[in-house]
């Protein structure tokens, strides 16, 4: 079988989107599946920006990569790019000679997928990982106004697929009720378990490592202003007044940083706050196994990869009542707090941090609850369903492959 994936969120770039869609190819080309990318052009800073080596990246035997000229535009990360659309780029596509498109996008090179479809009248299969009213406050328009033009746009280009899938439930709920009527089923992203995981090794040492105290709570993904990395700060303050050796330790980048360290500074945290940057998985995976705590308040998840790598570390996690977190959160792992209540969060971190024993048991069901989002697992999914889609392609009325997982 032949895969055309198109993505405007690729590596360089770092996020959980760019590892799952380098991970779905890495993992299927392994089975004998080839993919071809169909990505942007990126530059010599995007690498810079992620601390990475310059030069492409290796998916296997069976992926190729091409990428197309390339804008940089705004957002969180300050590496995103865009391909603008000349609806001709089907002809390189069709050299490929694919069975079935994958888009991941649903502008730039989703609109190139989806002429790539009607071009090469092959099935399309699309993937919406992104809760888009969640991001109003990057557009220059009035944000109410560019919330529901850009659902509009969302549930037309979606509509035109024979096939969707999202990482939660929450992400299909508002697609239904503004028009959505394609088949679909969720379809969770893949993490690695070979790297996210319980690490058996001293960790008074990996805390030597990260220069960290014996109470620290961790927060790791993009610093962007929908992820509310400021509530977990100001929740570090508070709970400071009962744990005095107290640390967050912060791994990412993004537009939000600068403002988050002015605040650590107004509160007082400069010694209690450490911000990494952003780090390599393999680097990502021994802070979680030096952390006690996994914290994320952010609002526009439509799933969260940091969070289930850190439940993979075997750590407890506490998460804002919103959107799909509350889907991937629950009593055998860990705890939810109202969006942005910090004292609320403050709370819960004091009584995590407090015990023990409460951490190891909500630590063992996230290991427990992360075995079916392994990298070998999902590719297992996917490989059906693109198997599904390509020869039952007219049998999709009943809206159903297989059970959600």
């Amino acid at each position: 079988m032949r895969i055309a994936l198109f993505s405007d969120n690729f590596y360089p770039e770092i996020g959980g989107v760019q590892d799952s869609v380098a991970c779905l190819g890495r993992e299927l080309g392994r089975r004998g599946l080839a993919f071809c990318y169909y990505v942007p052009q990126c530059s010599s800073r995007d690498f810079i920006k992620a601390k990475l080596p310059v030069g492409e990246i290796n998916l296997g035997d069976n992926v190729k990569i091409k990428r197309f000229f390339s804008l940089p535009v705004k957002s969180s990360t300050q590496q995103s790019r865009l391909v603008v659309p000349n609806f001709l780029r089907w002809r390189e596509v069709k050299k490929f000679k694919p069975d079935i498109i994958h888009s991941h996008s649903f502008f730039g090179l989703g609109l190139e997928a989806l002429a790539a479809a009607r071009f090469l009248k092959i099935p399309i299969v699309g993937t919406n990982h992104w809760v888009i009213t969640e991001f109003n406050q990057y557009s220059p328009a009035a944000n109410k106004l560019f919330a529901g033009l850009s659902l509009k746009y969302v549930i037309w280009y979606f509509n035109r697929c024979d096939f969707v899938t999202a990482p939660s439930q929450t992400v299909f709920t508002e697609m239904l009720k503004h028009g959505f009527n394609r088949p679909h089923r969720v379809v969770s992203n893949q993490i690695d378990l070979k790297i996210f995981k319980s690490i058996k090794e001293d960790r008074l040492k990996l805390k030597a490592e990260f220069k960290i105290s014996e109470k620290t709570v961790v927060y790791a993904g993009r610093l962007g202003r929908e992820k509310n990395v400021d509530t977990i700060v100001r929740a570090i303050a508070l709970a400071k007044k009962d744990i005095p050796d107290i640390n967050l330790a912060i791994a990412g980048h993004g537009s939000a940083e600068s403002g988050l360290k002015v605040l650590v500074k107004e509160l007082g945290l400069g010694n209690e706050v450490k911000f990494f940057g952003t780090m390599d998985q393999p680097k990502l995976a021994r802070l979680y196994n030096a952390a006690e705590v996994f914290a994320i308040a952010s609002t526009s998840e439509s799933q969260s990869m940091v969070l289930l790598q850190a439940m993979a570390c075997g750590l407890p996690v506490v998460g804002a009542r919103w959107r799909a977190l509350p889907e991937y959160i629950n009593e055998q792992n860990g705890y939810l707090f109202k969006p942005h209540d910090f004292k609320e969060l403050a709370g819960i971190i004091i009584k995590l941090l407090v015990d023990s024993e409460a951490r190891k048991l909500l630590g063992q069901g996230g290991l427990d609850f992360v075995r079916k989002f392994s990298a070998e697992h999902i590719a297992s999914v996917w490989e059906k369903i693109y198997s599904q889609v390509l020869t039952k392609k007219n049998n999709f009325a009943n809206n159903k492959i297989g059970e959600n997982i």
